[in-house]
């Protein structure tokens, strides 16, 4: 198996690694960067709990490869608090009950911050379609859906 060194910027702090070409970007993530909050399950791109921000996009971490991720900004749920404040997705998440077991929850807060860093009022419809690639078998999604409805008010983040 060939090795590539790559440079990924992760949360604002820039990795130089070498990694193997066959390496998806959830393991470099988990293993090599120690950033355990990305959530491994299927490993096939169908259930969403490794999705990270990729240039601001909800990336599906296990079916990419690292090698495409080389250059490119990456925002793990570690890197959305600021200066130790929880971001007001996150708060939104706590206050509405959002977070049940919590294995999909950086999932779906990275895909919410997402979409209201780019609409910051959405339609209830707007958020179902945007987190329409993240599973949860706990909450039924009516909390989720209302935690990314409330932290809206607080999007642009000032």
């Amino acid at each position: 198996m060939s090795e590539h060194e790559i440079t990924l910027t992760v949360n604002d702090e820039e990795y130089n690694l070498k990694v193997s070409s066959n390496k998806n970007l959830l393991r470099v993530i988990r293993e090599d960067l120690g950033l355990t909050g990305t959530n491994c399950a299927c490993e096939r791109g169908e259930c969403g709990t490794c999705t990270v921000l990729i240039d601001g996009e909800p990336t599906k971490s296990c079916i990419m490869l690292a090698v495409e991720a080389d250059g490119r900004e990456i925002t793990t749920i570690e890197g959305l608090a600021e200066n130790g404040e929880l971001n007001p997705i996150q708060e939104a998440f706590i206050e509405n009950g959002a977070v049940q077991c919590g294995f999909c929850t950086p999932a779906f807060i990275l895909t919410g911050h997402s979409l209201l860093s780019k609409n910051p009022n959405p339609s209830e419809e707007e958020v179902k379609e945007a987190i329409d690639g993240v599973l949860c078998r706990c909450t039924g999604y009516r909390q989720i859906i209302d935690a990314i409805l409330d932290a809206s008010s607080e999007y642009p983040i000032k």
